[in-house]
């Protein structure tokens, strides 16, 4: 059998996307509940947390790695069949909102006050509590994704970082104190970058078939 009719026959018998996703799933969702019980015993929710929601800086801070982990959720299950190549224009349109948050950030706040508002007072934390809460998440896409058979297996790997990132970047927004753009838009996107670079680099060792 030629390779190119090795892939058709995988395709074809490759589990439908629903399949792949209740698979994911049961990997997925009790991970993101011990990253979130992990963030409700060492982090802590920040005070008045509901009352903080209604800005719309506070909750576009939630808002935009919720979406990102949904939609780097749909294409991590499609990357997951042979021969698919998912397209990266979602993952685009959530980079140019983030980049219009920020420049909203830099016209809302004085020119004196940028590199305060940029730095913050936790930037060293954030960068590290985002990968720690994206560990398990991570873990668990990947092995969920081993059902598949990516032949690509370096995108798929850091499809499922930016899914484990963006998911732990909302949950540590249930923390974090600092509601600026100009930080949340620089620190948030670095800590889903670095989950992300550790998804593609994890991915052709544990996704190859």
């Amino acid at each position: 059998m030629k390779t190119n009719q090795l892939i058709a026959a995988l395709a074809a018998d490759t589990p439908a996307e629903p399949g792949m996703g209740a698979g994911l799933a049961r990997w997925l969702l009790p991970a993101l509940a011990l990253a979130g019980l992990a963030l409700l015993t060492v982090w802590g929710l920040r005070p008045g947390l509901a009352a903080a929601l209604m800005q719309p800086a506070v909750a576009a801070k939630l808002a935009l790695p919720l979406v990102m982990a949904a939609t780097a959720l749909t294409l991590a299950l499609r990357s997951a069949r042979p021969e698919a190549r998912p397209s990266v224009a979602p993952l685009a349109l959530l980079g140019a909102a983030a980049l219009a948050l920020l420049a909203t950030g830099l016209a809302t706040t004085p020119p004196a006050a940028w590199e305060q508002a940029w730095l913050g007072n936790t930037a060293l934390a954030c960068l590290i509590s985002i990968p720690a809460l994206a560990v398990l998440p991570l873990a668990a896409s990947l092995l969920a994704l081993r059902r598949g058979a990516s032949t690509y297996p370096a995108r798929t790997g850091l499809l499922a970082g930016l899914l484990a990132g963006a998911a732990a970047t909302a949950l540590y927004a249930l923390h974090c104190p600092e509601d600026s753009p100009l930080f949340y838009v620089c620190w948030y996107g670095l800590g889903i970058v670095i989950a992300g670079t550790a998804g593609r680099l994890l991915g052709p060792r544990l996704l190859r078939w």
